[in-house]
């Protein structure tokens, strides 16, 4: 076997030695470079304002994310952020959405964000009473929404929300709905309309087995009128069971708040002995049964107290002028209860 030389075996220990620190070099830049990563994972982001926002679309890949957050003010290279979405393995993860970044950020953070969907999301209000107009007003002003639906009409509209030929008014649930910026307006009442189908169908489904309300249109419409009718929540049971009493007999509904409907915007907040005999689709005083549609939203306490009244005997009531009503059997009784709470008579 042949022998190496002195010579040969000393030049085979230097590339060792040679060897050995280049390799223990490269594993301290690694272990320094990872270092540095980590440390650069956990530094507040340099942004070019206070708060940095953007909206991703769904479908938006990840190199394009990174370029998005960069064009909006975060002030690193967007292969730099690319590289660290991509590197979490958590790149395709990414939720379509809304996201604000405020000062203080970090890299590590801004993608949790984004894996999350720890999104950004606004509100709108709609309040119970009010008309399908005021929503529309309402939807007009909320912010970051975004406005498809302002030039159909409420036909369009209703169409786009799979309920052809259906009265808009009423057909929305009053609640606080929360969205993403940049959406549709048609998503925020699609939800709100379908929040009303699904209470309604509720409430239908627990009415009372003598209701004379033939179908859950007409309850929905009596929870509009009792909605607007009611002044205070405990009276609410009784104001349904009054209108509920005067359908069973075939009376007259004689409610102020579906004539001031009828009248629209040419109501001028005083109402007239002449609206009151001005016939219309709307005047419960000239025409018997329920208006053709209902008059405003009604919330979930009046769709309850329309199908299952609280029973009483009365016929009739007036405000008291605190919010609260005086209900009366009789028609003697509530004229003198008009007498006292409306005309300032003494008894």
């Amino acid at each position: 076997m042949p022998q190496l030389s002195s010579r040969a075996m000393a030049g085979r220990s230097v590339g060792l030695r040679w060897f050995a620190a280049s390799l223990a070099a490269a594993l301290l830049c690694a272990l320094g470079g990872a270092a540095a990563v980590w440390w650069w994972l956990d530094r507040p982001l340099p942004l070019a304002a206070p708060s940095v926002e953007l909206s991703i679309e769904p479908g938006t890949n990840p190199a394009a994310v990174a370029q998005a957050w960069v064009d909006a003010g975060v002030q690193v290279p967007a292969r730099v952020l690319y590289e660290w979405f991509r590197w979490s393995g958590q790149a395709r993860r990414i939720r379509a959405g809304s996201y604000e970044i405020e000062r203080g950020a970090t890299p590590r953070r801004l993608l949790d964000k984004m894996v999350q969907g720890d999104q950004t999301l606004e509100t709108v209000r709609f309040i119970e009473g009010w008309t399908f107009r005021q929503l529309r007003a309402e939807l007009a002003r909320a912010p970051h929404l975004k406005q498809s639906t302002a030039m159909l009409s409420e036909a369009e509209l209703m169409r786009e929300l799979g309920s052809p030929g259906v009265a808009a008014e009423g057909r929305f649930f009053p609640d606080t709905y929360a969205y993403s910026r940049g959406v549709s307006d048609l998503t925020v009442l699609k939800r709100a309309h379908q929040h009303m189908q699904r209470r309604l169908a509720e409430v239908w489904a627990e009415r009372a087995a003598d209701t004379p309300l033939k179908s859950i249109d007409e309850a929905l419409t009596l929870a509009s009128i009792v909605e607007k009718e009611t002044g205070l929540a405990a009276d609410r049971g009784q104001v349904a069971g009054v209108f509920v009493n005067r359908l069973r007999i075939g009376m007259p509904l004689q409610t102020d708040p579906t004539v001031i409907y009828g009248l629209g915007e040419a109501f001028d907040g005083n109402l007239r002995k002449r609206d009151l005999l001005a016939d219309t689709p709307f005047n419960t005083y000239t025409r018997r049964g329920l208006p053709p549609t209902p008059i405003a939203l009604p919330g979930l306490a009046s769709l309850r107290a329309a199908v299952r009244p609280e029973p009483t005997q009365a016929l009739y009531f007036v405000a008291r002028g605190d919010g609260s009503s005086v209900f009366s059997s009789n028609l003697a009784d509530h004229n003198r209860a008009v007498n006292k709470y409306q005309r300032g008579g003494s008894r």
